[in-house]
């Protein structure tokens, strides 16, 4: 069977031609319009690499860094609640990844790790920051145990959340996903109700999934430019076997996973732990693949405790 996330995406899009187009035709929505909706100021961008990112800079500028992550069709805003916690010791950056959220489109059209990396290194660079700790989840977590396999000068600590990377049905190891016609219908289609359906699996608390968040969702996947980047990001993704990058990773590390996660299950956390025998795992119980909007406190305590460590 092909992993839940796949699942969601590829019966979405079945369900959308079933349904006629009239019903699931969805429209962009004016960058204006959403930013005046999602974004907290006109400060909230910066232009990085010849790219206009939506970007947020909390927290003492002489503290220690930390740069947040978001995970596949994510934003800045899944990391609200642990920003504000982590603004009082630390200097916290988070941004959206070029073609989600808030920022534009990636002016080359390039969705791959090499591409993240290279994104994030010309941030850090044009903040002046020679030295940061990374945490990512999910997709993000993968772009942040390669960047700190690349780059070990650059990383102080690095916290991954359900991170992505090694091999599971429908992503093998040297070959893109397929990324069909039928999927493609995403450019133009995305009811609401549809979209739910296709979070729900996100959350081990259905509650935890409130009207808000899924109208957040739907917003921003309907920036101009955005779906067409998710599925490029998805038909770009080449997976590699990740233990020769996680072996070189010298930063102290922590693991936080929902034992709930249906996503990328815990049990992904062994095999992270036998490349790096140094990392430390945080299994929250009764929580799902985004800890840091289901269980904000709890997981951000484990988070904040290591950082100070």
């Amino acid at each position: 069977m092909r992993r839940p996330r796949v699942r969601a995406m590829l019966g979405i899009a079945a369900l959308l031609l079933a349904l006629g187009g009239w019903w699931a035709w969805t429209p962009d929505i004016p960058r204006a319009t959403l930013e005046a909706r999602h974004a907290s100021s006109a400060a909230d961008f910066a232009t990085v690499d010849g790219m206009r990112l939506h970007l947020r800079d909390s927290g003492p500028k002489d503290a220690p860094a930390v740069v947040l992550l978001h995970g596949f069709g994510g934003s800045v805003h899944t990391w609200d609640d642990w920003a504000v916690g982590l603004q009082a010791t630390h200097r916290v950056i988070r941004y959206d990844q070029p073609g989600a959220g808030l920022s534009v489109p990636d002016r080359l059209g390039q969705y791959t790790d090499e591409r993240g990396m290279q994104v994030l290194l010309a941030l850090l660079d044009q903040l002046g920051l020679q030295r940061a700790s990374i945490v990512g989840h999910s997709m993000g977590g993968r772009l942040a145990w390669r960047f700190a396999a690349e780059h070990p000068d650059r990383v102080h600590k690095l916290v991954l959340v359900a991170p992505d990377g090694f091999a599971s049905p429908g992503f093998d190891y040297g070959k893109a996903p397929e990324v069909g016609w039928v999927t493609g219908l995403l450019r133009w289609t995305l009811p609401r109700p549809l979209l739910r359906a296709s979070l729900q699996p996100a959350y081990a608390d259905p509650a935890a999934m409130t009207d808000a968040r899924v109208d957040r969702y739907h917003d921003l996947m309907r920036a101009p430019g955005n779906r067409q980047a998710l599925l490029d990001r998805m038909g770009q993704l080449v997976l590699q076997p990740p233990e020769p990058w996680l072996r070189r990773i010298t930063a102290p590390t922590l693991l936080v996973w929902g034992q709930a996660d249906q996503m990328i299950p815990v049990s992904n956390a062994a095999d992270y732990q036998r490349a790096m025998p140094q990392a430390r795992l945080v299994a929250l119980p009764g929580v799902g693949h985004l800890p840091q909007e289901e269980a904000a406190a709890t997981s951000l305590a484990a988070v904040d405790a290591f950082l100070k460590d």
